[in-house]
């Protein structure tokens, strides 16, 4: 079943619970106000607490380096979206984030499990690291909590708003950068952790034999041929051992040129399309990965069976880096709700007034907005011309 239906089914699901049992709901913090439904909580805030009083100082001085990184991530973000205008008709660069569902004008497919337990750490860790910091500089927290703004679904930690603005401006920054600085430290474990796994747990017990064809995308023709589990011997009879000859061998594919491919359940033949990201290039609509096998070393031991949950952890690590890298980079963009937009605008205020700094928030705001608007359609309808 296409992934979409999941979240169909469970948001027709979730909304008519929510719409049914509402007054009942409300005595357990659920408010539903058509198209946003919330719960808050309480119980979560000595949790909090403990967090933030148990190393203050160290919240601030990280958060202080926080604020340099977020600022260097910002400007970074804000030029490379401009730069992707060149580009944007050709190879649109903001996509939609849906685990399980192949989104147009993505290059990028998130599986359905691991992505949604990513877009879980990426949410956990960024509302809570927003809680400490505003513990940290004795802010109340009113409530905390899950919501779903129609289909959308995320997280809040909700300060109060007046003591957020009597703060001092380092302060603020300090509160507005945590979440993102969050994701980025998470991204950055994840990924030291899988490299760890990948470069020397993983090639000690398995070795690869050929790769294994994981998915295939309905823009391609490799569908009407190939299945999901096959494993790929030879391309134009060139061997494939592994994943390295099989990146070398589909950069020699051309548009509309037929492909010969060998596998381990036959040979097939068909033509291919023209690849969506380099024009150049032919496109089967497969995506493979390495199909490992255990080493004799490790084969047949008491423990053997343990060992394959080295590859579907190493799969997550990717997702939970990935996820909390793009996600807390994407909200350092200088336009506002997102925190990069209010460190922008703190930032601002050290060096001009209100009155000058505001209109620049604002505009630069709506640019932004602008850019990411037109990617996300050009890639999901493509170019009108």
């Amino acid at each position: 079943m296409n992934g979409i239906w999941y979240y169909v089914i469970a948001f027709m699901v979730i909304w008519t619970i929510a719409i049914v049992f509402k007054d009942k709901l409300t005595d357990y913090g659920v408010e539903v106000n058509f198209p946003l439904l919330m719960w808050k909580t309480q119980r979560l805030r000595g949790f909090i607490d403990r967090l933030a009083n148990c190393a203050p100082r160290f919240w601030k001085a990280y958060m202080n380096l926080g604020i340099v990184i977020s600022t260097v991530f910002m400007i970074l973000m804000a030029v490379a979206l401009v730069y992707s205008l060149k580009m944007v008709m050709d190879t649109p660069t903001v996509s939609l984030i849906v685990p399980g569902v192949e989104v147009p004008g993505s290059p990028i497919f998130i599986p359905l499990f691991s992505g949604l337990i990513g877009l879980a750490t990426v949410l956990i860790v960024h509302e809570f690291s927003h809680g400490i910091l505003a513990r940290v500089e004795k802010i109340k927290i009113n409530s905390i909590g899950l919501l779903l703004f129609a289909i959308l679904p995320g997280a809040f930690v909700e300060p109060d708003e007046e003591e957020l603005n009597s703060l001092r401006r380092a302060s603020r920054m300090r509160i507005y950068v945590a979440g993102s600085m969050a994701n980025l430290t998470l991204a950055a474990i994840a990924l030291i952790i899988m490299l760890a796994l990948s470069s020397f747990v993983i090639p000690a017990v398995f070795h690869e034999e050929g790769v294994e064809i994981t998915r295939l995308t309905e823009d391609g023709n490799a569908i009407n041929y190939l299945s999901e589990g096959m494993i790929i011997k030879s391309i134009n009879n060139v061997t494939v051992n592994d994943s390295a000859s099989y990146q070398q061998a589909i950069t020699t594919l051309r548009p509309n040129e037929t492909v010969d491919i060998k596998t381990d359940q036959g040979e097939y033949s068909f033509q291919l399309k023209t690849n969506p990201l380099n024009r150049s290039l032919g496109f089967m609509g497969v995506q493979a990965e390495s199909h490992n096998v255990i080493s004799e070393a490790f084969d047949n031991q008491i423990y053997t069976p343990l060992l394959w949950i080295l590859m579907p952890l190493n799969e997550l690590l990717f997702w939970i880096y990935f996820l909390n890298f793009a996600i807390g980079t994407f909200n350092l963009l200088p336009m506002k709700p997102l925190d990069g937009g209010h460190l922008f605008e703190n930032l601002l205020s050290f060096i001009m007034p209100k009155n000058a700094y505001k209109p620049i928030v604002t505009f630069m705001s709506f640019f932004m907005g602008i850019i990411i608007v037109v990617s996300l359609v050009v890639g999901l309808v493509g170019t009108p011309f």
